[in-house]
C-alpha cells in the first residue's frame, strides 16, 4: 500500500507541476508579443523616459562624410567645345558629430529642435591632404554666366569685363579645405554690389560652408507619446509644413520623419520616406531584402530608379521640372539658381547619355548605389550609406567670353557618401534589450509548454506504473489463498477418520 501511495503523489506533483508549466507557457503565447509591442513603443518614442532617447538626442554612431572629387583634365579643350575628361579624387574623410539643441516640447505631441553639426578632418581615413589642389569648374563664374543668359548684352559685356579684372576663368584650381569650407572671391562682393539678390549670401564660398557648426533648420516632429500612429513623422520645418522650390503641391510636400528614426513594426511593404533640407525635398526609399548586421535582424531600403528620374519616366517628378536627362534633379532653385544638379555618384541610375558625356565615370551598384539597413522591429537605423553627387551644368554662353565654347553638360563636382554603423556599448545595449530578451521570452513560452507537456505525460506514466504494480500484488495475494486450502485439504486426506463416538484427547507430556 505505502509504494501506491508513493506513486499517487508523485503522479499527482508531476502532473500539477506539468499543468503548471503549460498554463504558464500557454499565458506567455498570448501575452508576450503584447508586451514586446508595449516595451518597444515605450522605449522608441521621444520622451525622456525611453530607451532610445539619448540616442535620438546625441546620435552615439560614428559618422563620416566622404567627399570624391572629380578633378578635371582637359580644361582647356573643354573650353574649345572638346569632350570633358575627369579624374575621382579621394576620399576625403570627415568625422561628423550631430547634437540636438533647444529641445522643446510642445502641447500638441511634437518636440522642436536644432541639430548642430561639426566635421572633423580625419588624415589616416584619407587618400590625399586638405591642402591637395584639385581642377574643378568655377561655380561662381559659370552660375554668374547661366544667370546672366537673358540679360540684354550689355550687362553680359559689363560680366565678361569685370570677370577679366578680377582674373576671374571658367575654371578654378583650389584646395581641398577651400572648396569645402569656403574661400574669398572678389566676384561675390561685385555680384552682392551690382546685382543685390542674386546671391543669397556673403563673404566666403563654399560647397559645405553652410554645413559646418551650423544646422539644418527648427525641426518639429511627433514624439509618439500621446499618439502613436505619428511617431516621428515631421509637422513643421522651420515653421512650415510644406515648401515653394518646386511647381507642385506634391513634390513640395514635407513627408516622412528627419531621417534618423522610423516607426517600428515595419514589414516588406513599408518604405523609408524623409525631408531632407539639403537635397530641398522628401524622399522614399523602398525594401530591398532582409538581412542580419552584429546578430541583429535588419531590412534594406535603397532608393528606386524613380527617385531622380524626370517627369516624362516618372509623372509624379514633373513638379522637379524643368529637367534634362531622365536620373538627375534640378536644384538650382532652392541653390541661390546656380545650374546645380542632384543624383547619384556617376550617374548610376540614370540615362547613359549623361555618364557617355563625360569621359572617366563608371556607374555600378556596388559603388554608387545607397541604402539604409534598419531593425524592424524599433524602426531604427543599424548601418547605413547614403550617397549623393552634385554636378554643374555649363554651357557657352553668348557675350560672356569666359564660357568659351563649351558645350552643354552636366560635368560632375563631387560625390559624397554619408556613412555610419552602430557599435561599441550602444550596439550591446541595444541587442541586449531590444533584441535578446524578446527572443530569450519568445523561446521560454514555447518551452514551458513542451516542458509542461513532458512532464504530465512523466505523471501519466507514474500512475499508470503503480496500478500495474497494485493489480500485480492483488493477483499473487488471490493466487496463495488457493494454494493454501488445496495443501490443507490434501494433508487431511492422508489421516485415518476417528471412529464414530472416540472422543479425542489432548495429548500430554
Amino acid at each position: 500500500m505505502g509504494g501506491r501511495a508513493r506513486a499517487r503523489r508523485a503522479a499527482l506533483g508531476l502532473g500539477a507541476a506539468g499543468l503548471l508549466c503549460a498554463v504558464l507557457g500557454a499565458v506567455m503565447i498570448v501575452l508576450v508579443p503584447s508586451l514586446i509591442r508595449q516595451q518597444v513603443l515605450k522605449n522608441v518614442r521621444i520622451d525622456p523616459s525611453s530607451l532610445s532617447f539619448n540616442m535620438w538626442k546625441e546620435i552615439p554612431v560614428p559618422f563620416f562624410l566622404s567627399i570624391y572629387f572629380f578633378e578635371v583634365l582637359n580644361s582647356d579643350e573643354i573650353l574649345k567645345g572638346g569632350k570633358p575628361q575627369v579624374r575621382e579624387r579621394g576620399p576625403y574623410v570627415y568625422r561628423e558629430f550631430r547634437h540636438k539643441s533647444n529641445i522643446t516640447f510642445n502641447e500638441n505631441d511634437t518636440v522642436s529642435f536644432v541639430e548642430r553639426r561639426s566635421f572633423q578632418f580625419q588624415p589616416h581615413r584619407s587618400q590625399g591632404s586638405e591642402s591637395d589642389y584639385i581642377v574643378l569648374p568655377n561655380i561662381l563664374v559659370m552660375a554668374a554666366s547661366s544667370m546672366m543668359e537673358h540679360r540684354p548684352m550689355g550687362l553680359k559685356l559689363v560680366m565678361t569685363m569685370a570677370f577679366s579684372s578680377m582674373g576671374q576663368r571658367a575654371f578654378m584650381n583650389r584646395t581641398v579645405g577651400e572648396i569645402m569650407w569656403g574661400y574669398d572671391d572678389p566676384l561675390i562682393n561685385f555680384v552682392n554690389k551690382y546685382f543685390p539678390g542674386m546671391l543669397p549670401f556673403q563673404g566666403k564660398f563654399g560647397l559645405f560652408s553652410g554645413m559646418n557648426n551650423s544646422d539644418s533648420g527648427i525641426f518639429t516632429v511627433f514624439t509618439g507619446v500621446k499618439n502613436f500612429s505619428r511617431i516621428h513623422l515631421v509637422d513643421k520645418w522651420n515653421g512650415i509644413s510644406k515648401v515653394n522650390y518646386w511647381r507642385s503641391d506634391q513634390c513640395n510636400m514635407i513627408n516622412g520623419t528627419s531621417g534618423q528614426m522610423w516607426a517600428p513594426f515595419m514589414t516588406p511593404e513599408s518604405s523609408l520616406e524623409f525631408y531632407s533640407p539639403e537635397a530641398c525635398r522628401s524622399m522614399k526609399l523602398t525594401y530591398q531584402e532582409q538581412g542580419v548586421f552584429e546578430g541583429i535582424p535588419t531590412f534594406r531600403f535603397t532608393a528606386p530608379k524613380t527617385l531622380f528620374a524626370n517627369g516624362s519616366v516618372y509623372p509624379p517628378n514633373e513638379g522637379f521640372c524643368p529637367c534634362l536627362e531622365s536620373g538627375i534633379q534640378n536644384v538650382s532653385t532652392c541653390r541661390f539658381g546656380a545650374p546645380l544638379f542632384l543624383s547619384h555618384p556617376h550617374f548610376y541610375n540614370a540615362d547613359p547619355v549623361l555618364a557617355e558625356a563625360v569621359l572617366g565615370l563608371h556607374p555600378n551598384e556596388e559603388e554608387h548605389s545607397l541604402f539604409l539597413d534598419i531593425h524592424p522591429v524599433t524602426g531604427i537605423p543599424m548601418n547605413c550609406s547614403v550617397k549623393l553627387q552634385l554636378g554643374l551644368y555649363m554651357k557657352a554662353i553668348r557675350g560672356i567670353g569666359q564660357t568659351g565654347q563649351i558645350k552643354p553638360v552636366v560635368l560632375p563636382l563631387l560625390w559624397f557618401e554619408e556613412s555610419g554603423a552602430m557599435e561599441g556599448q550602444p550596439l550591446r545595449t541595444f541587442y541586449t534589450q531590444l533584441v535578446l530578451m524578446p527572443q530569450i521570452m519568445h523561446y521560454a513560452q514555447y518551452a514551458l509548454v513542451a516542458l509542461g507537456g513532458a512532464l504530465l505525460l512523466l505523471g501519466l506514466a507514474y500512475q499508470v506504473r503503480g496500478q500495474e504494480k497494485c493489480y500485480l500484488f492483488w493477483s499473487s495475494s488471490k493466487k496463495g489463498s488457493k494454494d493454501k486450502e488445496a495443501i490443507q485439504a490434501y494433508s487431511e486426506s492422508l489421516v485415518p477418520a476417528a471412529p464414530k463416538g472416540t472422543v479425542l484427547q489432548e495429548a500430554r507430556l
